[in-house]
């Protein structure tokens, strides 16, 4: 079986040139060399060693993508279309620079550990996290992390977020400017410091802008699964005082818009609503849903580039960075005025 050292000398290069070809790490060889160590690789069918990649360097070449799983959301790690949006980003570059890919959602910072021990998981980016128990078992696990949607207030942690206010203002905003006054507010369970509360600030913005008091009774939670979606439909039809709504997730928001209509209640005629992602079910739905935009592909693939600098003790500009938010009007909110 041929190996990298005899890949190597015929070629006239390092082995670790060769391993920087196979790997995709190319940036410093010239594109005759690559194409040169390819045809080697490509006659000869060689394949790369997971087994020993992990024993050379004490790592797998895996990253880990990790859900804290709590009594709400079990079950619901890629449930989601947006975590799936933002996993193919993770997954197009970690391709590309030549790591493997693992999802997986855990209890605790105890199965978080061990997790780490038994993959030799060489980085982790993790979604949702909050200041707590499980944050400061991350912190101890050793190895480069990303946090993605957190709002920790920590030194020296890398992060990256969106403008989740603003997302929430714009939301409320664009209903308040088409006439509706009385606008439910719809998300899954509204930690302190969580991307949620921020949302529901935006919300509590608009609504002061306009002279509208915040009314916490128009203020509905639950899991943002499809069937819990309808549930809150369902319940919705019955309050005729309600024109507008802001579901903080295009998936709620569509399980919403199927609840109403199978009550007799249809959007926009009887209720306008605006969601939050814009991923595919935004024109699934039926009107188009109008919602709030953000790029979870390229969320995913810079949480991936910011991690590789860790590892590779490269320099970072920035610990944090956020990306922007629009508004992406369809058909599902109708002008009262």
């Amino acid at each position: 079986m041929v190996t990298l050292k005899d890949i190597a000398a015929e070629a006239g290069v390092s082995i670790t040139t060769v391993s920087n070809v196979v790997h995709n790490r190319t940036s410093r060889v010239s594109p005759e060399l690559v194409q040169k160590i390819r045809s080697i690789i490509d006659r000869e069918h060689y394949v790369p060693s997971m087994t020993a990649r992990t024993l050379v360097n004490d790592e797998s070449y895996i990253i880990g993508v990790i859900t804290h799983m709590t009594p709400q959301n079990v079950g619901s790690t890629m449930s989601d279309p947006f975590l799936g949006s933002f996993v193919d980003g993770i997954e197009f570059r970690t391709r590309e620079e030549g790591y493997f890919l693992m999802i997986r959602s855990v209890e605790d910072a105890r199965a978080l550990e061990s997790l780490r021990r038994s993959w030799k998981l060489s980085g982790v980016i993790l979604t949702g996290i909050f200041e707590d128990e499980f944050f400061t078992g991350v912190q101890n696990l050793g190895i480069p992390f990303v946090l993605i949607d957190s709002y920790v207030n920590a030194p020296d942690v890398y992060c990256i977020g969106l403008e989740d206010e603003k997302g929430g203002y714009l939301a409320t905003k664009h209903l308040l400017e088409n006439g509706h006054r009385v606008i439910a507010f719809a998300s899954p369970s509204i930690r302190e410091g969580g991307v949620v509360e921020k949302r529901l600030n935006g919300y509590r913005r608009a609504l002061k802008e306009f002279g509208v008091p915040f009314d916490p009774s128009l203020v509905f939670t639950q899991e943002i699964f499809v069937e819990e979606g309808k549930r809150l439909g369902h319940l919705l039809a019955e309050k005729p005082e309600i024109t507008g709504i802001f579901a903080s997730a295009d998936i709620l928001a569509a399980g919403i818009m199927t609840g109403l209509r199978e009550k007799g209640v249809l959007v926009p005629r009887d209720k306008s609503i605006v969601g939050f992602d814009d991923n595919y079910l935004c024109q699934l739905t039926n009107p188009n849903l109008t919602t709030i935009h953000q790029d979870a592909g390229q969320k995913g693939i810079l949480a991936v580039d910011m991690l590789l600098k860790e590892l590779r003790r490269e320099p970072q500009a920035e610990h944090s960075i956020i990306l922007p938010v629009s508004l992406v009007e369809r058909e599902s909110v109708r002008n009262l005025k």
